[in-house]
């Protein structure tokens, strides 16, 4: 039987794993007690918010959200909402309203550490088994998830296990639990029991990510298209933006590089007629290729 360590001693134990964890409010008695008990736990159930987390307003927004509840679902709705850049904000602690109802026979095997059965009942209440932890994400398959986001979830998944004597199969998805749920939606959960495994054993990787994995979260990284129309929120990769800059920037040059040429030649011609001196052409023209560059360098500024 595993009986949910003191608030503080649960902070601490996500800190000696590597996790940077920030203390919302009155979250050590923030909780949902009164609807039912919170223990003996059995697991950690991973969730994502679908909500944005791209900037620090939208972060800020989710984790009050997680915090808070809405009118269908009271907070808190989790112990801690895992951030794109791997912070855990602890926003509960004791019953949250993440799990639900799910599966007994998949909680049957979370406490005896076997393979998980098809979850295809919800007759048990998880709220009081399992520790909850919601991560910022869209949930749509394309909202990346960036390498210190899945580093968190592999340090507070393995502190807890690590705390109580758990093995991995302690380590589930709300969509192992409940039956119509998908999330977390966007990495496999037997690839995460795989890096709790590894971390438990001590033979995980560098825990930070290779520069080539940092590279390649930025060139994925999905932006707000600055030039589409209010309300319809496409997104674009960081690396289209890069590209499309790149290439304007390319034509743009040869433009101003072939304009340059024709009002050199525009230059002599009418500095031999001797209407105007080339100087005066010449200073005339400088400026304009000039004031076109600065156009070009706004434009790519703002992304257009």
């Amino acid at each position: 039987m595993a009986i949910p360590p003191a608030a503080a001693t649960f902070a601490q134990l996500l800190r000696d794993e590597g996790v940077t964890v920030v203390e919302v409010g009155d979250w050590e008695t923030r909780n949902r007690n009164h609807k039912g008990p919170w223990g003996p736990v059995h697991g950690v159930m991973i969730h994502h918010t679908v909500t944005r987390g791209d900037t620090t307003a939208q972060t800020d927004a989710s984790v009050a959200l997680c915090r808070d509840g809405h009118s269908a679902l009271p907070g808190p709705l989790c112990h801690g909402v895992i951030d794109k850049q791997g912070v855990v904000h602890l926003v509960g602690y004791g019953r949250t309203n993440h799990a639900g109802m799910g599966d007994d026979d998949v909680e049957q095997a979370v406490i005896n550490e076997t393979a998980l059965p098809v979850d295809d009942e919800a007759n048990t209440d998880g709220n009081r088994s399992f520790y909850g932890f919601e991560c910022i994400n869209w949930g749509d398959g394309e909202d990346p998830w960036p390498p210190a986001q899945l580093l968190a979830i592999e340090r507070v998944s393995a502190a807890i296990c690590r705390h109580h004597g758990w093995g991995v199969r302690s380590v589930i998805g709300h969509l192992e639990w409940q039956p119509g749920k998908v999330d977390p939606r966007g990495f496999s959960m037997q690839t995460m029991r795989g890096r709790v495994g590894a971390r438990l054993d001590g033979n995980q990787e560098d825990d930070m990510p290779t520069p080539e994995e940092y590279a390649k979260a930025v060139w994925d990284y999905k932006l707000d298209s600055p030039t589409a129309a209010p309300g319809t929120d496409p997104k674009r990769t960081a690396g289209t933006f890069l590209r499309y800059g790149d290439a304007k920037y390319a034509t743009t040059t040869a433009q101003i590089g072939a304009l340059q040429g024709a009002v050199a030649a525009l230059t002599t011609a009418v500095g031999s007629a001797g209407s105007i001196t080339a100087e005066q052409v010449q200073a005339a023209a400088e400026a304009g290729a000039n004031a076109a560059l600065d156009r070009l360098g706004d434009a790519l500024t703002e992304g257009n």
